[in-house]
């Protein structure tokens, strides 16, 4: 079986566990006011599991493909990829989650972004800076302020 094949089985397990505890057990202390709403908190979870189980079984059935093709990854070659990148990636999204709170989100998501761009090839230094230094400005604005949701915008040690 082809490698997304194997990814979109798994991901049916996930939609259907999911799908399972957004059908039956989610909405079984919901106050008496609240069930007679339209809406409950487990309508969107079941519209996504719904979703997401449906494009797994498209993919697990080929239904996507015309045809079949061969696979584009050659397991066999993986030295003539870009394997050194993927895996500096991989890196640096663990150090971004683990300096998150003790960094704060302005300057982590900022390092993130920049030294992404930088593994993944950019070298104009001031493009790099004002486009991560307006997103995460951006992305903080609205969670912060629009959304209320309190992000750390700096280090602990700064008071922020």
């Amino acid at each position: 079986m082809a490698l997304d094949r194997w990814i979109a089985l798994i991901l049916a397990g996930v939609c259907l566990t999911y799908g399972y505890t957004a059908w039956f057990t989610m909405d079984g202390e919901l106050a008496p006011f609240m069930q007679r709403n339209p809406i409950w908190p487990s309508t969107f979870p079941k519209v996504l599991s719904v979703i997401g189980l449906a494009a797994s079984l498209v993919i697990l059935l080929g239904l996507e493909k015309a045809k079949v093709q061969k696979a584009e990854i050659d397991y066999r070659r993986l030295t003539d990829y870009h394997l050194g990148q993927a895996l500096l990636l991989l890196g640096l999204m663990v150090a971004y989650a683990l300096c998150l709170r003790p960094l704060g989100f302005l300057f982590s998501t900022s390092a993130f972004l920049i030294l992404g761009s930088y593994i993944l090839g950019e070298r104009k230094w001031l493009v790099m800076l004002l486009v991560s230094l307006l997103a995460t400005g951006v992305v903080w604005y609205l969670v912060q302020q629009v959304l209320g949701i309190y992000l750390r915008p700096l280090p602990g040690f700064i008071g922020g």
